[in-house]
């Protein structure tokens, strides 16, 4: 393989595996809005309307009305790593546990680092900051904060103190199985199905990972698809098999490790695509949108937890701003299984920094970047001046002229895990349930 293919296929895995601008397709490049309403000289000043609907965001009393008795509130970021994203989720979900009830926060992470960072959460087992130094690698390594190393402390101790009604922890993506999540499955089968362990294992050899998150991940797409693919057929025969099994007395924990190894199987199923077709792009991010939709979807109704998740806005929200790269969204796929038990909150701020990938270098080191005042004629221009302070409103009972204005697709930041990348066109009022602006953010503490 000549250095050029090795550093497309590592800006492939980097970009396309977590939301930003991917580099083998080009960037978004932001169009002028057609909208009669965002032209006309004559159209009403939005602003006043806006800040009537405005709820400062130290108050978060309204925004637990807006959420109501919705069982997955989607929280996303309009960057992949600002502190401000993070912190503002630690509080709602704070405030959500505390007062509403809720007991789940999930990240857009593999399955498999889910479940060990909730083993820390649950029963205090291990060290969260390795957990996150071992897990938070490759396109997941903007998670490996002290933000989010904060949350994490901090859900343990709520289950310290609150034993009776503890607090979890899940991942819902699909670029990375770990090792555990193999061994569980086939310890599970050597427990109540030795008769297929053999079979089981052979299915697992090729997938089960040896090396590190970064390695493995990157390994995968050193392999050529042929074998890839028939990685992902081996596992999803594993599943097919385990699936056939009648299950015993013990019908929650079948349950679980089923899921455990539709995991494995969707992980397989993730790196079939081709990521130098552009229509396989837009089909694995398909895949993938959906895939986060239905782990969500079946940990909530498996435990009856009421789950925040934790997202970008480009996977939280219902109308995609790039559909010939992200034809549907986690977000719409949400709202069609759950419908109005699905609340999705997104976010867009003024001016700030953020820790990104940078796409012009070939080495593509984690940087940090900054960038000043919105543009005129974008949305952040307008939410600006809505008030002085942070704050969030309902997009759904604002008033008629903000709805209007809010119904217009203008530029706007949302910008993944590499810069530079260009605004993308966003229609805030069917893009998302609740808005909240920020006016400044800073790059999140990585470690």
């Amino acid at each position: 393989m000549d250095a050029t293919t090795r550093h497309r296929l590592q800006q492939v895995l980097v970009l396309v595996l977590a939301l930003g601008s991917l580099v083998v397709a080009g960037p978004v490049r932001a169009q002028p809005s057609t909208s009669p309403a965002a032209s006309s000289p004559a159209a009403q000043d939005p602003v006043p309307a806006l800040a009537r609907a405005a709820h400062p965001l130290s108050d978060l009393r309204p925004l637990e009305r807006m959420i109501g008795t919705a069982t997955i509130v989607g929280v996303g970021e309009a960057t992949h790593n600002s502190a401000e994203f993070f912190t503002a989720k630690h509080r709602v979900f704070r405030d959500l546990v505390e007062r509403k009830g809720f007991t789940a926060f999930a990240l857009e992470a593999p399955w498999s680092t889910g479940l060990r960072l909730n083993a820390y959460v649950l029963h205090g087992k291990g060290d969260p900051r390795r957990i996150m130094r071992e897990e938070f690698q490759n396109s997941y390594a903007l998670w490996n904060t002290r933000e989010y190393l904060d949350l994490i402390r901090w859900m343990r101790q709520y289950n310290v103190r609150h034993p009776q009604r503890p607090v979890q922890f899940m991942g819902n993506d699909t670029a990375y199985a770990g090792p555990e999540l193999f061994d569980t499955v086939t310890g599970w089968v050597a427990k109540r199905y030795p008769a297929l362990l053999p079979e089981i294992s052979r299915l697992y050899r090729a997938s089960r990972p040896t090396a590190s998150v970064d390695e493995t991940m990157t390994a995968y797409l050193h392999r050529p698809i042929a074998e890839r693919r028939a990685m992902a057929a081996d596992v999803g025969r594993a599943l097919t098999l385990l699936e056939r099994q009648k299950p015993g007395p013990d019908r929650e924990q079948h349950a679980w490790m089923l899921q455990h190894a539709r995991a494995i199987a969707q992980t397989g199923t993730q790196y079939t695509f081709d990521f130098f077709d552009e229509k396989e792009i837009a089909d694995a991010m398909l895949y993938r949108d959906r895939t986060m939709a239905e782990n969500t979807v079946w940990w909530q109704r498996r435990t009856g937890h009421r789950i925040v998740l934790s997202a970008h806005n480009g996977h939280v929200g219902y109308e995609t701003s790039n559909p010939a790269q992200y034809p549907k969204l986690q977000g719409a796929f949400l709202r069609d299984m759950v419908g109005t038990d699905y609340v999705s909150a997104g976010f867009t701020f003024g001016q700030g920094s953020f820790n990104a990938l940078d796409v012009t270098d070939p080495a593509e080191p984690m940087r940090t970047f900054s960038v000043g005042p919105p543009a005129p004629g974008s949305n952040e221009a307008v939410l600006e001046r809505v008030s002085v302070k942070d704050y969030y409103l309902d997009l759904r009972s604002a008033p008629a002229a903000a709805r209007t204005w809010l119904g217009v697709a203008r530029p706007t930041r949302n910008i993944g895990n590499a810069w530079p990348a260009e605004p993308e066109q966003v229609r805030l009022v069917s893009s998302y349930d609740v808005l909240i602006h920020l006016h400044r953010v800073t790059a999140a503490g990585l470690l």
